[in-house]
């Protein structure tokens, strides 16, 4: 399966890097390199992911990492990160949905 991310998604990731990048540039860039391994990792078991609680969709499903929700949606053959973010945060069900049918 081919792996493939959104523009949320990359801008949140981006997100994520200008902040740790506050206190530690490297570090951010690290941080953010190990989220997209850990995503990568979803190609070789699709089902990886659990479904996403707030949606019961079979076919959106979510990777933890840290404190971190990588949100991704199953297709025939390919895997789209939907969005990435802290865990503390409500999902966007509406943002998300938005770029599901895009």
């Amino acid at each position: 399966m081919r792996l493939s991310w959104t523009k949320e998604a990359l801008n949140r990731l981006q997100g994520i890097e200008e902040y740790i990048a506050r206190d530690n540039s490297q570090i951010a860039i690290q941080f953010v390199d190990k989220i997209i391994s850990v995503a990568e990792t979803i190609t070789a078991n699709p089902e990886k992911g659990r479904m996403v609680p707030e949606l019961s969709i079979e076919q959106i499903r979510e990777l933890l990492f840290k404190n971190y929700r990588i949100v991704y949606y199953r297709k025939k053959t390919i895997i789209e990160i939907l969005t990435v973010f802290e865990g503390h945060q409500l999902l966007k069900k509406e943002e998300l949905l938005r770029v599901i049918q895009k």
